[in-house]
C-alpha cells in the first residue's frame, strides 16, 4: 500500500498542471493567512486602544451625580480572537461594540458588513473561503477518475497481479490526495503559530487541533465519496457530474433550505416585537423616573418601615438611589424573560441545524470551523451574557453609591467623587475556553465521524465486490 501511495505522488508531481495549481493554492493560502493575521491583529489592537480611551474618559470623570453617570454609560468591546482570521463566522454581521447604560439593554452595533460598501455572498477572501469551497472542489476534480483512469488504462490488472488488492489500491490513492490537503492545513496552522507565537495559549492549541481534524475528516469525506461514486458508476463523466451535483447540494442548497426549515420549526420574534413586549412588561414594574407611580409608593412604605422613620426626608440614605435600583432589578427580570427565551430558541435552531450534519457534512464542518475560530453563535451569546452581567454590576454600583454614598433624598445634585468612579472595575472579557463549551459541538463531531466511518465501510465493501475485467 505504501508503494502505491508513493507511486501516486510521483505521478502527481510529474503532472505540471497539478504542480502549478498546488503551488498556487499553497502561495494563496500563505498570503491570505499572512495578511489575514496582520489585519486581525490590527483590529485587536484598535479595539484595545478604543477600550483604553473609553476607560480613560471614565477614570478622568469630574465629580458627578452617579445616576447621570449611569446614563453616560460605557462600552463593551467584543475583541477578536487571534484565530478569527481563519473563519470570521458571524462576527462580520453581529457587530463588535455594545453600549452599556442604565434602564436600557442595547444591541451590538458597528458590524463590519454594515460599514462595507461591498456585500458578497461569500464575504471577503479569507482562509475559510479557500478551505470550504475552493480546495474541496480542487480535490473533487483530482479524485473523480482515480479509479476509472486505472480501469481505462488497464493498469489495475497489473497492480493486482503484483499482489495488491483493489481495496488497498483505492485507499492508497485516497490517502495520497488527503496528504496534499494535510500539507495545506499544516501550512496554515504553522503560520498562525509563527505570527501569534507570543499570544498562543493552550486553548488556542486545542482550537487549532479541532480546526485541523475537522477539515481533514471533511476532505476525506469529499475524496472518498467521489471515489465511491466512481466505483459504482465505473465512468469518469458520470462520477464527476454526480459528485459536483452533490457538492453543490451540500454547500449551496441544503444550508439555505435547512436554515429556513429550522426557522420555521423554532421561529424567532422580531426585534420590534421583543422591544414592544419588554416595554409592556417594564410598564408593570417600578419606573424610577415616575414619582406618581403606585409601585413607588409601596417601595417607599417598605423603606420607611425598615428605617423606622415617618418621611423620606428623615431617611439617612437617598431614596432616589433605591428607586433607581428597584427599577433596574425589575428591568433585569424582564430582560431575562424575553432574551432568555430568544437565546433558548437560537440554541434550539442551532441544534436542528447541527442534526442536518448527518445528511450534509458541510454543515458540521462550518459549525466546527467557526467554533474553533471563536466566531460562532455560541461564543457570541457568551459575550452578550458577560456584557449584561457587567452592565448590572456597573449600574448597581452607581445606584448604591447614589443611595448609600452620603447623599440625602432631597439632595438631587449630590455628586460622587472621581475616586469612586475610578474604583469601579473595568469590563474585561476573555474568550471562553473551548473545553468549557465542547459539549455544544459533540453533535457536529459525531456527524463527521459518522461520515468517516460510513464511507470507509462503503468503499471497503464495494471494492471487495467490484469485478476487474
Amino acid at each position: 500500500m505504501f508503494n502505491i501511495f508513493y507511486n501516486e505522488w510521483k505521478g502527481l508531481l510529474r503532472n505540471r498542471l497539478f504542480v502549478f495549481i498546488s503551488w498556487f493554492f499553497i502561495l494563496s493560502l500563505i498570503l491570505v493567512t499572512f495578511f489575514g493575521t496582520i489585519q486581525n491583529n490590527r483590529q485587536i489592537q484598535s479595539q484595545k486602544d478604543a477600550h483604553s480611551h473609553i476607560r480613560s474618559q471614565w477614570d478622568e470623570m469630574s465629580p458627578s451625580n452617579p445616576h447621570s453617570a449611569a446614563h453616560f454609560g460605557t462600552y463593551a468591546f467584543k475583541s477578536n480572537s487571534i484565530l478569527s482570521n481563519l473563519d470570521d463566522g458571524i462576527n462580520s454581521v453581529t457587530g463588535v461594540v455594545l453600549r452599556l447604560e442604565g434602564h436600557k439593554q442595547h444591541d451590538v452595533a458597528f458590524s463590519e458588513a454594515s460599514q462595507s460598501l461591498v456585500i458578497s455572498k461569500f464575504g471577503k477572501f479569507k482562509v475559510s473561503l479557500l478551505f470550504q469551497f475552493i480546495i474541496p472542489l480542487f480535490l473533487l476534480f483530482l479524485s473523480f477518475n482515480l479509479y476509472t483512469s486505472e480501469i481505462s488504462s488497464r493498469r489495475i490488472k497489473l497492480i493486482i497481479v503484483q499482489g495488491n488488492s483493489l481495496t488497498s489500491v483505492v485507499f492508497a490513492k485516497i490517502f495520497a490526495l488527503l496528504s496534499l490537503a494535510m500539507i495545506l492545513l499544516i501550512a496554515t496552522i504553522l503560520i498562525q503559530l509563527i505570527f501569534n507565537f507570543r499570544q498562543i495559549e493552550f486553548d488556542h492549541i486545542i482550537r487549532l487541533s479541532i480546526f485541523f481534524f475537522s477539515y481533514l475528516i471533511y476532505y476525506f469525506v469529499i475524496i472518498s465519496f467521489t471515489v465511491f461514486v466512481s466505483l459504482i458508476t465505473k465512468n469518469s463523466t458520470s462520477a464527476l457530474s454526480l459528485t459536483i451535483i452533490i457538492w453543490l447540494l451540500w454547500t449551496v442548497f441544503l444550508p439555505k433550505t435547512i436554515g429556513n426549515l429550522t426557522e420555521n420549526l423554532s421561529p424567532l420574534v422580531s426585534r420590534f416585537e421583543i422591544k414592544e413586549k419588554m416595554n409592556a412588561d417594564r410598564a408593570e414594574g417600578i419606573d424610577g423616573h415616575n414619582p406618581f407611580d403606585q409601585r413607588k409608593t409601596k417601595l417607599e412604605e417598605e423603606v420607611l418601615t425598615k428605617y423606622n422613620v415617618d418621611s423620606i426626608s428623615q431617611l439617612p440614605i437617598n431614596f432616589s438611589g433605591l428607586l433607581m435600583q428597584a427599577d433596574e432589578d425589575y428591568g433585569n427580570k424582564v430582560w431575562d424573560k424575553h432574551y432568555g427565551e430568544l437565546y433558548s430558541k437560537l440554541e434550539i435552531q442551532k441544534k436542528y441545524y447541527q442534526l442536518s450534519g448527518f445528511i450534509n457534512p458541510f454543515a458540521s464542518l462550518q459549525s466546527l470551523s467557526m467554533a474553533a475560530s471563536g466566531t460562532d453563535l455560541i461564543h457570541h451569546l457568551v459575550f452578550l451574557n458577560e456584557a449584561e452581567k457587567y452592565r448590572r454590576y456597573f449600574i448597581k454600583t452607581l445606584n448604591d453609591e447614589y443611595a448609600y454614598g452620603g447623599a440625602k433624598s432631597e439632595e438631587r445634585n449630590w455628586q460622587a467623587s472621581n475616586e469612586f468612579f475610578r474604583s469601579i472595575k473595568d469590563f474585561s472579557y476573555k474568550e471562553t475556553t473551548f473545553t468549557s463549551i465542547t459539549h455544544k459541538y459533540l453533535l457536529d463531531m459525531y456527524c463527521l465521524i459518522f461520515w468517516l466511518i460510513t464511507l470507509t465501510v462503503l468503499i471497503f465493501y464495494t471494492s471487495k465486490r467490484v469485478s476487474i475485467k
